[in-house]
């Protein structure tokens, strides 16, 4: 449950590592399935990273790639289309192109949207744009560490 005066009906854009993270079991899953967390969303440049890197995983970890890509397929993740977001990509660009390619999409739809973005990339601290990491969106939604 979220702490009194907490935030309710959360919204987010996630990055690839917050749901590989979740794919994998950890402390992102807990905040994925919070019910104060109302929509997260991704683009699809983002969730192919997350299919690429659960493949890589298994192997790594000796697990059924299968198994992760149902994982990650199954994540209460809604991808948004590149349109969506199209005419914020270069200003993305110039915040994290030089940092991160990678990240120039999801950056562009946190821009497009003006919700929080979930990542424990670095990259995103100098965007201007409202980030969370996984460490700190259980306090920041008043999820105890407890189920």
């Amino acid at each position: 449950m979220s702490a009194p005066g907490g935030p309710t009906n959360v919204k987010l854009v996630a990055d690839a590592n917050v749901l590989i993270s979740a794919v994998l079991g950890g402390r992102a899953a807990l905040v994925l399935n919070h019910p104060t967390v109302e929509d997260v969303v991704t683009t699809s440049a983002t969730f192919g990273e997350v299919q690429e890197y659960a493949t890589v995983l298994a192997r790594s970890r000796r697990l059924s790639p299968d198994a992760l890509l149902l994982a990650a397929i199954a994540l209460p993740v809604s991808i948004v289309e590149r349109e969506v977001y199209a005419h914020n990509l270069v200003r993305a660009n110039k915040l994290i192109g030089n940092r991160d390619p990678d990240d120039i999409d999801v950056l562009a739809l946190t821009l497009q949207l003006r919700i929080p973005l979930w990542s424990n990339d670095n990259d995103f601290e100098q965007c201007g744009v409202e980030w969370y990491t996984t460490a700190e969106l259980p306090k920041h939604l008043g999820i105890s560490g407890r189920k």
